[in-house]
């Protein structure tokens, strides 16, 4: 290949890689699955900023997509959102991989991108998670370079870091990968950019009184699930092992797979020697560390008293539910994954004698992800699809858009998913909190299978409590939106004393009897945490652009190494 081609051959891959993933979501229209939820024009409402009574779970993304909205419409957002998490996932592992052979950035490339977790992730609607992980080379590398006190390198760190902090989960991936890359000589500088970056939902969190605390019973409910013969560590170390099985490729339980994935394993760990003597043995082995760290928080409540560690983790320390869903953490061992395995590859084809037998080892590594997991292309085959909202949801917002009257809405039927026939009845968030110009309120409580898991704000059991419009006004509830033909009861006597004010075939919206009893919300902790955060954020572009000496040493440091 000439040096044209070597130099395009990445990025073409990874571009092919993504429009793989994603082609059949490319048309006009939404893809509405399980938590992933975009809406025509979201809005800047308090729960944007985490200023709502929930817990700040989808702080800052909610108020970054708000913010994209007003400039595109929702589904344009969504589907660069998307096409991005696995171009640019693809392109960062094939950059970072220590290597001066094409092929194999390549074998990174999809080593990296096209895994189980990017699957389970994106069939869950966990589009957060995909940036993030989309994201982690791209801050491994930044901390490499500031490690090496290279010059501009902190502000590319912040550049790199910030579209993975939208959520608190995400913020902790990418806090815990930029601390150990850029390593402990630069930790307190590291630590102040991961502090100032989630400063959006830590400081929410922070101020909430007593509403940190989660339902122990979702340790089990959520905790990582085998997907073949083998152990549910076995399936984590695969990156795969989500508690969801319904949103797990078909592939996985094939037989073959726990042996395959031994295999990779072990290619891996002997690659990370390699990869220690390139990059050095305090942030190669850093690095691995914190994957097998990742493997073994994501396997924990499977493991010998782990589940009861977790469980009273959960019910006594504040915002421990952050390890519910602990699978999620695994993705801190998919780049010495990735890495190890493209470089043991590498050392593989170097012992061949021919440069045919060498191409064709590597092409067969290059393909031996999508081989093994062909059912994460064109969406799952099909799996997921586009779905227009219907005309309703428009004018239930511009209704509510136009009435200034207080008080939050109250979807019914109490229950956090729908299924509706407009979206092929697939399992879906209620799109009211992201659909409407008020702050919604709905039933958080979840049921993965036999198990009730309660929610998280404190509101609902005084809605569930009342039994007439008018109790809901005390509550603070001004509206009422009656989801029509998706699962669920709706208790009549809520709506007796209520107006119906807008009605169409999918949704009615009520007005409760006199006047909401609203708490005042302070927005200066949201401007404070969000001011700092974007104030980094510019600083940092501003390094980046400008031909100054900035954060660091300056041009003039040497280099060093630790």
């Amino acid at each position: 290949m000439d040096a044209p081609g070597r130099r395009f051959a990445l990025p073409v891959l990874s571009a092919v890689l993504a429009f793989a993933v994603c082609a059949p979501l490319l048309g006009r229209g939404f893809v509405l699955s399980y938590d992933m939820v975009f809406a025509p024009r979201q809005y800047f409402v308090p729960d944007a900023f985490g200023l709502g009574s929930a817990l700040p779970r989808s702080v800052p993304a909610d108020a970054a997509v708000a913010l994209a909205t007003t400039v595109l419409p929702g589904d344009i957002v969504q589907k660069i959102v998307l096409l991005l998490a696995v171009f640019f996932a693809a392109l960062g592992a094939g950059r970072l991989v220590p290597t001066e052979h094409t092929g194999t950035r390549l074998v990174a490339a999809t080593a990296y991108a096209w895994t189980p977790y990017v699957a389970e992730r994106l069939f869950i609607g966990h589009w957060p998670l995909l940036l993030t992980y989309a994201c982690l080379p791209w801050i491994a590398g930044a901390g490499l370079a500031v490690r090496r006190h290279e010059p501009n390198a902190l502000p590319k760190l912040v550049i790199a870091c910030a579209p993975a902090v939208l959520t608190p989960p995400s913020g902790v991936l990418a806090a815990a990968v930029m601390v150990v890359a850029a390593g402990s000589r630069r930790l307190w500088q590291t630590l102040a950019i991961a502090v100032a970056l989630n400063l959006p939902w830590l400081l929410p969190t922070l101020l909430d009184a007593g509403g940190t605390y989660s339902d122990p019973a979702g340790v089990a409910a959520f905790s990582a699930r085998t997907e073949s013969w083998g152990p549910a560590l076995l399936s984590v170390l695969g990156l795969g092992g989500i508690w969801n099985a319904e949103t797990v490729p078909g592939s996985r339980a094939m037989p073959l797979i726990p042996v395959l994935t031994l295999v990779v394993a072990a290619m891996a760990i002997a690659g990370l020697f390699p990869l220690a003597k390139r990059w050095g043995k305090a942030p190669a082995w850093s690095l691995s560390a914190l994957g097998l760290a990742g493997v073994l928080l994501a396997s924990l409540a499977t493991l010998p008293g782990g589940d009861a560690l977790l469980t009273a983790a959960t019910r006594h320390v504040p915002g421990a539910g952050l390890l519910r869903d602990a699978q999620k953490w695994v993705a801190w061992w998919a780049l010495p994954l990735a890495l190890g395995f493209a470089l043991a590859v590498e050392a593989a084809a170097a012992k061949l004698r021919t440069s045919g037998g060498r191409v064709a080892l590597v092409a067969a590594a290059a393909a031996f992800p999508l081989l093994t997991m062909p059912d994460l292309a064109w969406a799952g085959w099909g799996r997921l699809g586009t779905a227009q909202y219907p005309d309703d949801w428009r004018a239930v917002s511009e209704v509510l858009g136009a009435d200034d009257r207080p008080g939050d809405v109250l979807t019914l039927p109490l229950s956090a998913f729908r299924g509706f026939a407009w979206n092929a009845d697939r399992t879906q968030l209620d799109p009211a909190p992201r659909a409407l110009p008020k702050p919604v309120l709905m039933d958080d409580t979840l049921i993965v299978g036999t198990e009730r898991v309660a929610g998280e704000d404190p509101r609902i059991g005084d809605v569930r409590a009342a039994t007439s419009a008018r109790e809901l006004t005390a509550e603070g509830i001004g509206w009422i939106l009656v989801e029509h033909r998706t699962p669920g009861d709706v208790d009549s006597r809520l709506l007796a004393d209520a107006t119906p004010v807008w009605s169409g075939p999918w949704l009615t919206l009520y007005r409760t009897p006199g006047v909401p009893v609203v708490k005042g919300i302070s927005w200066a902790p949201a401007l404070v945490a969000n001011g700092v955060a974007l104030t980094l954020l510019c600083v940092a572009l501003l390094c980046r652009m400008l031909p100054m000496r900035t954060l660091g040493r300056g041009r003039n440091s040497p280099p060093r190494k630790e």
